[in-house]
Formats: C-alpha cells, sequence, structure tokens
C-alpha cells in the first residue's frame, strides 16, 4: 500500500554564509578579481548577518512541522547558536545537519571554493540521505504562519509559484529598440546578471518559449527530476565551473520548475502569498505591512531582504514582532 502523499516525507534546503567571517573574506578576496571592501555600506548590504538564519531555522520547525530534516549547506561554516538550534529542532524531532560544500562537490572539488550562489545551488541534490521531496530557502525569507504538505507539493507534485513572461528578446519594445540600435550600428548595452537572465536561461534549458518568472518565495523541487536530467554531468560541471555568478549559467532550481512545467507534473499559483520588504524607510509603513500580513490568512512567507539596512528603530520593531511571531504558542 503506498504512502498517502500528505504523508510524504519533505526535507528543508537552507544555502548559507557569514560574511561576517574573516577568514571566509580573505578566500573570497583571494580569488576575486577587484577585491572587497567589507566595511564599506556597499558591501555591508551584500554580506553583513544578523542572524537571519537562527529565524530562518526557527521558523521552519515552529510552522512546518511535517519537515524532518533541514539542511544547512555551508562553507566550513556554523551559526554561533547551532547547538542550540539543533538542540531546539531535535526537541520537535527535527534533525538539523550541516552540510559542507566539499560533500555536495564530492567528484566535483576542482571547482572549489566558490562564491556563486547559482553553482551552490545547482548540488543541492546531491546532498546525502535527501528526501525526493525538499523545498529550498533563502535565509532571508521566513515562514511566518503555519503551513501543510500541500502548500508545497499536491499529490506529490510541486507548487510552483510566479508569473508567466516573456523571454527579453521576445518582448516587443525591447525587440523592436535592439533592432533599431543594429541597424544605426550602436553597440547594445550588456544588462548586469540577474536571477531573471538565470530563470530565462534556465527556461531555454527545458526547451520552453516563455518562463515563469519565480516570486521570492521558497522553491519545491523533487531530487528525481534532477538526477534524471543530469545522469550525464557535462552540463553541471559547465554551470558550476564559475567561481563568481556568470551570465551564462542556469539557475537550477528555476530549471527544475521547468522541467516539471514541460512534463506537466506541476500546480501553478500566481499568488505569492508573500510579504515582501526590500527597504525600510519608514517605521509606518512597516508596521502596516506587518499587520497585514497578521490579518490576511493567506499570506504564508515574509521576506526580508538586506534587514541589516534597516535603521535601529525599525530594526528593533521587526525583530520584536518576529521573535513574538516565533514565541506564540
Amino acid at each position: 500500500m503506498t504512502e498517502p502523499f500528505e504523508n510524504i516525507q519533505v526535507d528543508a534546503v537552507i544555502t548559507w554564509v557569514n560574511g561576517n567571517d574573516k577568514i571566509w573574506q580573505g578566500k573570497i578576496n583571494a580569488y576575486s578579481e577587484s577585491k572587497i571592501n567589507f566595511s564599506s555600506k556597499n558591501h555591508l548590504k551584500r554580506y553583513n548577518s544578523i542572524g537571519e538564519i537562527d529565524m530562518a531555522i526557527k521558523s521552519i520547525i515552529k510552522f512546518a512541522p511535517f519537515i524532518k530534516n533541514i539542511f544547512l549547506v555551508t562553507d566550513n561554516q556554523s551559526p554561533q547558536s547551532f547547538d542550540s538550534l539543533k538542540a531546539l529542532a531535535k526537541n520537535k524531532g527535527v534533525n538539523l545537519e550541516l552540510v559542507d560544500h566539499k560533500i555536495i562537490f564530492r567528484g566535483f572539488e576542482e571547482y572549489l571554493p566558490t562564491f556563486n550562489s547559482c553553482s551552490i545551488i545547482s548540488m543541492l541534490f546531491r546532498i546525502p540521505y535527501l528526501s525526493e521531496h525538499f523545498i529550498i530557502f533563502n535565509d532571508d525569507t521566513l515562514l511566518m504562519r503555519e503551513v501543510l504538505v500541500d502548500d508545497f507539493f499536491i499529490n506529490g507534485e510541486p507548487i510552483i509559484r510566479g508569473k508567466w513572461q516573456q523571454f527579453n528578446e521576445n518582448k516587443s519594445l525591447r525587440k523592436s529598440y535592439n533592432e533599431i540600435l543594429t541597424f544605426l550600428d550602436i553597440p547594445i548595452k550588456k544588462s548586469e546578471i540577474s536571477f531573471k537572465k538565470l530563470q530565462q536561461n534556465s527556461a531555454k534549458l527545458a526547451q520552453m518559449d516563455k518562463y515563469v518568472r519565480r516570486f521570492h518565495t521558497p522553491v519545491c523541487v523533487r531530487k528525481s527530476t534532477l538526477t534524471n536530467f543530469f545522469k550525464e554531468d557535462t552540463l553541471l560541471r559547465k554551470n558550476i565551473q564559475h567561481r563568481f555568478r556568470s551570465e551564462n549559467q542556469f539557475l537550477i532550481s528555476s530549471l527544475s520548475e521547468h522541467l516539471e512545467i514541460k512534463n506537466n507534473t506541476y500546480h501553478y499559483r500566481n499568488n505569492s502569498q508573500l510579504t515582501y520588504f526590500r527597504s525600510y524607510k519608514k517605521l509606518w509603513l512597516t508596521r502596516l505591512k506587518l499587520k497585514w500580513f497578521k490579518n490576511n490568512p493567506n499570506k504564508l512567507f515574509i521576506t526580508f531582504q538586506s534587514l541589516d539596512m534597516a535603521n535601529d528603530e525599525i530594526l528593533e520593531y521587526i525583530l520584536y514582532w518576529i521573535k513574538k511571531r516565533l514565541s506564540k504558542n
């Protein structure tokens, strides 16, 4: 007798780097063409860490009771609070494990160290003992309301949250603009490497003629979808050879989604169920958005992007709100 889909085992995977770690800072500067000044405001935004990983793990433990394993993928690092987090997880029947890059890059060690999230995420499906169904979380995205298996997988098939869009080159305005520039022999300015571009690369690899631009929400993945696609590892090696992000890469989590779409083994949601913070300019606006979240039972996720950039008053309010939410019975 097969196990009911709502009782399938689901794991959580989080990639994390402690940007305050002096050893890691020295390592990335040894490989970076332009050295990073970690004391500058520009780089604090990208690399600073103020304990988001603790909140992310605690939110999974509290609000996703069906999760049995949480794998925290790091480069020879560990959160200061890891022992207490592991004890908390164990008390709730959850196994919390550190997984070093050397483990998932076994057989591909020549591509380490890597500072490229696209390369790291490409190898997550190789975590030992990872369940068939798993969810990839960013460390800045928190569960702030109880969730069920079928908020991520329905009948064992992943839910994909995003909006259908045309590829950049197929958008009529951009296409016309580029044709005019070409006619006038004016070089087309290369755009910055973005996750939007990487998602389009991924969809093209799955032979799609358009793509789902994903919301900043957890990604639902079936391990077999990726292991079957990468039976021959040439393409995988090509993707992880970049120590830093390249416009030629694909995003494996987006590839997984588009392979499921191609096979019609997915469930689509155009509602993100997300409250998203990317700036923290006004305390009243922060309070209002958090109140909206609290009063809207359809909202499941909150993303606090670059939370360390909030001023002291707003940061204190947000951290207190999260603490209350996580301690609520």
